[in-house]
This record gives structure tokens, sequence and C-alpha cells, in this order.
């Protein structure tokens, strides 16, 4: 990018080796956590900054060891993977491991894209740590429809952990403003160590050729989490919208995890694992997404979207607004209802002329304003 040389000449890198690391895999491997770790690393190396993946983990008698001593401590029997990794327990493990590792490869700036593997317990030799995130602990809670299944005591700790983890770092990059506010809004950080950067997208290639936006063809993108992603949701509001709009066609991508829930309707298709190209090749089809997603803090399926020239529909909650801009690219839906939802939909679909407007416009303000490229730039300039 021609914006890199310019910002070279005007200050100096933040850092010129770095560490990267992930709870949920290699970083430098792009089906850890969609990508988004490994698509930043690329991109940091091109601005010329080294990054050495690390990827802390439990293992088999490390998760039994957390999971007995939250036993004992009274903060309940960890119901999944998420509430053991967020054990204060498994936080500092994890956070050993980097430490040490991080000595011994002789690292002084370690980039974190994610917290369970704070707090920094290396600080006082002098290694600087980072955060980059794309959602906070006080921000997951209000739309958790499983919070009935946490001990309050275990609740607690969790948001004591996070504090703590977030107390030691030089500076934490978000993917968006809304949780950058948050952090400094409820977690004290001074709005100096907060940036929001932003994220860029996947691997979908900006599509222009013309569609026809009167044939509504919706897309959904369940991958494993169907309920998560809001399968439940729109399958009865779609049902509901059917009745007033029969030429609405459906298709959904997942696993076999999500082909359990997907009823057998002639307006309803399934695809489970695909090519790239016939991935894309939806996406590009598609005359609306409708991912009306419960608690997805971000959301790189709407980036890939809207880069294909088609509209977005979800819930008006966490980074969706900020993605469509208060909705000019994508319609926001108030409740997680299927009555509200119907609704949307048949208004988003009712006006293909604004359709392919917003497709338009969408388009070119995605390509305009995120990429790994300029989140690079950001952290490793700013």
């Amino acid at each position: 990018m021609n914006a890199v040389p310019q910002l070279r000449d005007q200050r100096a890198l933040r850092f010129e080796r770095i560490a990267m690391t992930s709870v949920f895999g290699d970083p430098r491997d792009r089906r850890s956590w969609s990508g988004a770790p490994a698509n930043l690393a690329d991109a940091l190396e091109r601005i010329g900054i080294a990054v050495e993946g690390i990827h802390p983990h439990l293992g088999l008698f490390g998760k039994l060891s957390v999971a007995a001593g939250d036993v004992l401590s009274g903060h309940g029997r960890p119901i999944d993977g998420e509430h053991l990794l967020r054990s204060a327990r498994s936080r500092h493990r994890l956070a050993g491991q980097v430490a040490r590792e991080a000595e011994r490869r002789g690292i002084e700036h370690v980039l974190h894209t994610g917290s369970m593997d704070l707090p920094a317990l290396d600080l006082s030799r002098g290694v600087k740590h980072y955060l980059y995130c794309d959602h906070s602990w006080a921000l997951a809670m209000p739309n958790r429809s499983d919070l009935d299944r946490f001990k309050p005591r275990a609740l607690a700790a969790f948001e004591k952990s996070e504090r703590e983890s977030l107390g030691g770092l030089t500076h934490v990059f978000t993917f968006g403003a809304y949780v950058r506010d948050n952090l400094i809004r409820h977690y004290g950080l001074p709005a100096d160590r907060v940036t929001a950067v932003g994220s860029g997208m996947g691997a979908i290639e900006p599509h222009d050729g013309r569609k026809d936006f009167s044939k509504p063809s919706l897309l959904f993108v369940a991958k494993h989490l169907f309920r998560a992603k809001g399968g439940f949701l729109l399958l009865e509001a779609f049902r509901l919208a059917l009745k007033r709009r029969p030429d609405l066609t459906l298709t959904i991508v997942g696993d076999r995890r999500s082909k359990a829930f997907v009823p057998d309707h002639p307006a309803i298709k399934f695809h489970g694992h695909l090519p790239w190209a016939e991935l894309q090749r939806l996406f590009r089809d598609a005359t609306l997404l409708a991912q009306p997603m419960l608690n997805d803090p971000w959301g790189q399926v709407y980036l890939e979207a809207l880069v294909s020239r088609t509209p977005v529909l979800g819930l008006d909650r966490n980074g969706l607004p900020e993605i469509v801009d208060g909705g000019r690219y994508g319609f926001l839906v108030k409740h997680a209802d299927p009555e509200a939802l119907s609704h949307a939909i048949l208004d988003a679909v009712a006006d293909p002329a604004r359709l392919e407007r917003m497709a338009i416009a969408g388009q070119r303000h995605v390509l305009g304003n995120y990429s790994w490229d300029r989140v690079a730039e950001r952290v490793g300039f700013c």
C-alpha cells in the first residue's frame, strides 16, 4: 500500500518484532479464529514487522486440574471450553506459557488475540503486552442465554480475571469503537491506551457484476453454530415471511450438526462443506444476507456479504450497527423475535432498487474502510 512508506517517513514502527498468541490454535493457521490472527500477521510482515506465533494450551491434565480446582473453590464444574478458559487458573497457566516462551525467544513485545492467556506475568522483565480483541466480557453478558448455568461465584471470578488481564497491557486494539468505549467506560482503561483499528475481510473477492434484486434470495451462514448464529430465529421468521412472499428462498450453509435443524422444504436449500469458489458464488447470488446473530461480537460474514454486493440484515447489537453505519448499508432489527425479523425481511426485499443502491454503496464502504493492511498500519504505527 502507498500509505506505508509515507507513514514510515513520519514516525517509527511501534515494534520491529512481535509474538502473536492465540489459545484457539496456531495464530499463523488460517483456520484459527476465522483466520484473523494469520491475516493480521501477514499484513504486519508486509510493513516490516517480524511475527512469531505462540499457541499456549492446557492439555488434558491441565484441563482436569483447572476443572477440579474450580469445583473445590465453589465455581462449579465447567459447562464448556470457554468456561474452562475463562477460569483464573487457566489464564495464569496459559499466561505462564506465553511468558516462558517469549523469554526463550528473546521477544519483548507480545500481541494477544484474546484475553484468555492474560494477565501478563513478565512485566518486571520489561516485556510489553498488547491485545487485539473483538469483544469484552461485559458486552457479552447481556446477550448470553446461558448465564443461569454459571454459578454467581464463577461469574464474579470471570469479571475479576478480565479486569486483571486488561490492567497490565501497554495498549489495546479493538475491532470496533463500541468495544473501545466499553473498555474505557466499564473497565476504566485510559482512553489513550485503547484504539479502534477495525478488521480486514476474509478471502471473498469483490464482486462488481449485476444481479437481479427482484428475486428475494436469502443467505444464512451457520457453520457449526446454528443456534448462536440465529438459525432457529431465522427459520421461524422465514416461515412467517413465506406466507406473504411465497417467492422467497433461503440458502443455509453449515455443517452436519446444523443440517439436523434444517427442515425439508422446497424453499430452503442446505449446503455442507463447500469449495471456496462455490461459497463465494453463494454470496454473490444472494440478494440479502439474513444473519440474526445472537451474540457474535463482530461478524466477518457481514463484510464478506457486503464486498459481494449483498446487503445484510441482522440484530441491532454488537458490531453490526457500526459495520453498516447505523443502517446505511444493511437492515437492523431491534428485537430478537421471529415476528420482528419476518417484517424486516419483507421490508428489505420489497424494494429491489433500494437493495441495489445499498449493495453498491455497501461494497464501496467496506473496500474503503476494512482491510488487514489498514489494521496493520494502525497497530504498527499508532
